[in-house]
């Protein structure tokens, strides 16, 4: 056979020309090992949230901390670990964050009757019964989580049949927002609280000139502060069963807020023995004590928990009409709501939080408290800053109001399923054109360029997925209305996302630790099969976790 002789040339090339390559390749592979990882999630729909929102296949984790994330290609040929899950296309988000919880008060409420979604005055009485039977030992009887918007009627219940059912046991039921609550005759008298008790910021519903046994606001710690308190052991377990149901739904981390130092000392207990691994930013209650303690001490951030800022409650809630509002509620035109200090009192507590470099968070829900906390944030912040001041809940804010959130840097701290749950009865309080200045999200979202997102619970349910749906469907749990509530203040999809990740990341100053899958950061995520960004609307709420990561480490696996 007859071989060209340049064609001999050429193939004599090739071959030592690919060889040599060959040869280089393995002495480069030899020179440069893969790099050693922890564990590496790959061949995934990885969400980064980065500033790009840059979607990746794979990420390897080293030490608790993202080490590296890119495609999948990069990540197996240029690292190595004992343990590669492959995700099999699954979802990837960042673990979420939900920037307004009553952490410790949820575990408190897991020991409590549990009145949430009781459709009656007579199922609430039925479940306290049944609580009562199992448990003839306790020396209270606490509940939490009636709504009297539930029943017919929606009238606020009265006392008379746990009078006559707990004459000599006290009887605490808290209202679903926490600003109400109903009480027995017994806990009436242990409170000392009569016809003629009267205090700022809260009062004794009457009847015929007698209590019956409703207390609103302030005037629940007249019966509250007369429980035994939960012992250590008892809030231990409580917390530990708490943190197990949040990483069922994904949460990494919590914002709790009004907290003693009690409490968050506690926290951090538990978490140097390895307990608690859930990150917990913490709003501190702000007592004489524990202003006087954290002002010295200063603002402390590790890994795990963060204090630099403050729970103020500017009034109450819509549902118990103790919302501050600046003109009469529609469906009881003798009621306005009312702070719950006043407002000599918010620019003192302001001004030292300036002092002290504290954030100052105040629950706002009228539009008239929204109004009076954010001039007195104004004349304390003049202008653009970076102390990042929230606003908690932000709820009925007058069109007048919305755009000093932007003059001052405000964060408004919104809470998606409370538009969800309102909107059967909030235009009753509101009336048709005040119910449009509520639960104005997307209007918020645009002063700063950024919300953060939370839930309230126990207010609401702890599944941040329900906030996801309300935040882009704005609609309820059966996926009503058709159309949407208010349709207009929906976010987009992405939005949501960050409102849960990054967003409340940033609102708790704690973006360069977590919030994004971002080489460096912390190792949170949650995997989930389907994907939240594309799924249709109306199966949001429904969609399983699959595995929630805090740190690199599994603290939950479905196993279903």
């Amino acid at each position: 056979m007859y071989i060209n002789p340049q064609s001999k040339l050429k193939f004599f090339t090739k071959f030592f020309t690919t060889s040599i390559l060959s040869g280089l390749f393995v002495l480069a592979s030899c020179q440069s090992p893969k790099i050693q990882a922890d564990v590496i999630y790959f061949d995934g729909t990885i969400y980064t949230v980065n500033s790009k929102f840059e979607i990746s296949e794979a990420l390897a984790i080293k030490d608790g901390k993202f080490l590296a994330v890119g495609s999948s290609d990069e990540i197996l040929g240029g690292y190595d670990a004992a343990e590669k899950v492959d995700l099999k296309g699954k979802s990837v988000y960042p673990g979420f964050i939900d920037a307004h919880t009553h952490f410790n008060r949820y575990a408190e409420g897991l020991r409590v009757v549990d009145l949430v979604g009781a459709k009656s005055y007579e199922e609430l009485i039925q479940r306290v019964k049944n609580y009562a039977e199992a448990n003839p030992d306790e020396p209270w009887i606490l509940g939490r989580g009636w709504d009297q918007n539930l029943w017919e009627g929606q009238e606020f219940p009265t006392r008379e049949k746990l009078d006559e059912l707990f004459p000599n046991t006290p009887v605490l039921l808290t209202r679903i927002d926490g600003h109400a609550a109903l009480v027995n005759q017994k806990a009436l008298s242990m409170g000392g609280i009569t016809s003629q008790t009267k205090m700022l910021g809260g009062s004794v519903i009457l009847e015929n000139g007698k209590p019956t046994g409703v207390l609103v606001d302030n005037a629940i710690d007249l019966v509250s502060t007369k429980i035994p308190k939960t012992t250590a052991e008892q809030a231990r377990k409580a917390l530990l069963s708490a943190q197990e149901n949040c990483f069922a739904v994904g949460l990494t981390s919590v914002v709790d807020a009004g907290l003693d130092r009690e409490t968050i000392e506690l926290y951090q207990q538990l978490h140097q023995d390895s307990l608690l691994k859930m990150r917990i930013y913490a709003m501190v209650n702000p007592t004489a004590e524990n202003m006087d303690y954290y002002f010295e001490k200063g603002i402390y951030q590790d890994e795990q928990l963060t204090v630099r800022s403050f729970k103020i409650y500017g009034d109450g809630a819509l549902g118990s009409r103790g919302a501050a509002l600046l003109k009469p509620y529609s469906d009881k035109p003798d009621q306005t709501g009312f702070l719950l200090s006043t407002e000599d009192d918010f620019k003192d507590l302001a001004a030292k939080m300036y002092e002290h470099g504290f954030q100052m968070n105040t629950h706002c829900i009228g539009d008239s408290a929204n109004r009076t906390l954010l001039n007195i944030y104004a004349d304390v912040l003049k202008g653009k800053n970076d102390l990042r001041w929230r606003i908690e809940h932000a709820q009925v804010v007058n069109p007048e109001d919305v755009s000093k959130f932007a003059e001052y840097s405000i964060i408004p701290s919104v809470q998606p399923t409370h538009a969800t749950s309102d909107m059967y009865w909030a235009e009753q309080r509101l009336g048709p054109d005040r119910i449009k200045h509520a639960y104005i999200f997307n209007e918020l979202l645009d002063q700063n360029g950024m919300i953060a997102l939370g839930s309230d619970f126990p207010v609401e349910f702890i599944n941040p997925l329900y906030g996801f749906h309300a935040a882009v469907a704005r609609k309820d749990k059966n996926n009503w209305p058709d159309e949407g509530f208010q349709i207009e203040n929906k976010l987009t999809r992405e939005a949501a996302l960050k409102g849960m990740t990054i967003w409340a990341a940033y609102a708790n100053f704690e973006e360069n630790l977590k919030g994004s899958i971002e080489v460096g950061k912390l190792a949170d995520l949650v995997i989930m099969e389907k994907d939240i960004m594309v799924e249709d609307a109306k199966n949001l709420r429904e969609l399983p976790i699959d595995r929630t990561v805090i740190g690199g480490a599994v603290v939950y696996q479905n196993t279903k």
